[in-house]
């Protein structure tokens, strides 16, 4: 396999040489991985090892089984454990015969780039993953997991991570959070509040939630205003273990609050058992303008990831659970939507709220022009579906324009896959830096300030939109 130091550059000459000087100047910065969702059990044991390299790279990537499902290969087949224990393949090896044999698929996809990226750069190897070598690949790449250069410390420090943030239920003890603060390891993982599961009233299971939630705050919750005394007093225990920013997921930006006496009785009838058909969406869209009002309080960065049809195909997740590469893109609106938080909160400066969408048509139309007028908001970086390079620069196109580069929020990698970080950033660095080439070359800008607007896309924003 081969890495070809242009990639994602334009091929016209006088563009990709100024792309090439750009990412030149950016390509070693330090990661800044704000949002994501590695395992903090990784980094919690100076000791810890790696499973196989099908349990490190394949079982638990949607990104990778999805694809394989979709040409009829079954989730059994790929070893993703089933929510009642039933029978998967447990033969690892059979399992990354199959995805060599298969991995012709993920060509010219966002997966294809960053695994090639990720199998030449961290684990060393050259050959295209195929059904006559995937035994060797397997052994050569299970023979590296051994070593103490692959523990996740050693490569967290490999990768020149800086900071990387985790994302955690609101009941989460942090224990692992916990552990690595008292260690002598200088590296810095950072939790991150996410409340989605008692804040759905629809949720699979928010009754339990709601109990994890009585017993990680110490509030007996019996009533709407406890509900918030309890979410308050874990975001002051994220926040002591360094947390900087919370994460909230919801179908639509719907933001308009109850009045007091709406929300005590729709919270009332949940904890009941008795909620009606419309208490899910209004209590949702109540709380994400409640939650504002929090993060403007304590300063906890909010982001808002909306946009998502969960768990479209309901005989997988029947079966498998939630996560499983059946969460499908929907239309989305901001800008009445958005409007009670906005009103109410917008224009405060302690307020920071990072938006993100699965419709690529409000980058433009609704995202700029919000993020381009309220001091409040930044614009998070193309997200899951559109995490490409070509998304990346349809995202650029849309709204520096109107928003200017400065109230973005840079890049954050948002997976699940630790060995993939790097590849990750390394993407959106070379896009962003041939980006700003084009500028350059129809003189729209100067180098000087293209090196300044590159740096910024790369590290510097990051850090500021989540307060790091």
């Amino acid at each position: 396999m081969n890495l070809n130091p242009d990639r994602c550059f334009s091929p016209e000459p006088a563009r990709r040489g100024v792309a090439r000087t750009l990412y030149a100047a950016v390509k070693d910065l330090p990661l800044v991985c704000p949002h994501g969702h590695v395992d903090p059990a990784l980094f919690s044991d100076p000791g810890y090892r790696f499973g196989s390299p099908a349990e490190l790279l394949l079982i638990p990537d949607h990104y990778v089984f999805r694809m394989l499902y979709s040409q009829g290969i079954s989730l059994e087949a790929q070893g993703v454990p089933r929510r009642d224990g039933g029978p998967t393949e447990s033969d690892h090896r059979k399992i990354w015969q199959v995805f060599c044999e298969h991995f012709y698929l993920f060509a010219g996809t966002p997966s294809g780039q960053w695994l090639t990226q990720e199998l030449v750069e961290v684990f060393g190897i050259t050959e295209k993953p195929s059904a006559v070598n995937a035994s060797r690949l397997y052994d050569s790449i299970e023979a590296k997991l051994e070593t103490p250069a692959f523990r996740p410390r050693a490569l967290f420090e490999h990768f020149n991570i800086e900071t990387l943030c985790t994302t955690d239920a609101a009941s989460d003890p942090l224990s692992h959070h916990k552990t690595i603060r008292e260690s002598d390891w200088s590296g810095k993982i950072l939790p991150t509040f996410r409340p989605d599961a008692v804040v759905n009233l629809d949720a699979l299971g928010w009754r339990e939630s709601i109990t994890a939630l009585e017993s990680a705050s110490g509030v007996s919750i019996t009533s709407y205003a406890s509900f918030l005394e309890a979410l308050r007093n874990r975001r002051a225990f994220f926040k002591s273990l360094g947390a900087t920013a919370t994460d909230h997921g919801a179908s639509y930006g719907d933001t308009t609050p109850l009045s007091p006496s709406e929300a005590t009785v729709v919270f009332d009838r949940a904890l009941a058992g008795k909620t009606e058909p419309s208490d899910g969406a209004r209590f949702i869209a109540h709380m994400l303008f409640t939650l504002a009002g929090m993060s403007a309080d304590d300063g906890l960065t909010m982001q808002l990831h909306v946009g998502s049809f969960r768990n479209h195909n309901q005989g997988l997740f029947e079966k498998f659970g939630a996560d499983k590469g059946a969460d499908i893109p929907m239309a989305g609106e901001f800008t009445r939507n958005l409007l009670p938080l906005l009103s109410a909160y917008g224009n405060d400066p302690k307020l920071s709220l990072i938006l993100f969408t699965l419709d690529e048509t409000l980058y433009s139309r609704e995202l700029a022009p919000l993020a381009g007028h309220y001091p409040a908001l930044h614009l998070g970086p193309p997200w899951w579906f559109f995490d490409s390079r070509l998304g990346m620069r349809r995202f650029l196109d849309s709204v520096v324009e109107t928003a200017g580069v400065y109230n973005l929020a840079g890049f954050n990698d948002d997976t699940r896959a630790f060995c993939s970080i790097p590849a990750r950033h390394d993407v959106w660095r070379r896009v962003v830096s041939d980006w700003l080439a084009g500028l350059v070359v129809e003189h729209l800008i100067d180098e000087e300030d293209a090196a300044s607007m590159a740096s910024a896309l790369c590290y510097t924003l990051a850090k500021t939109a989540y307060r790091l």
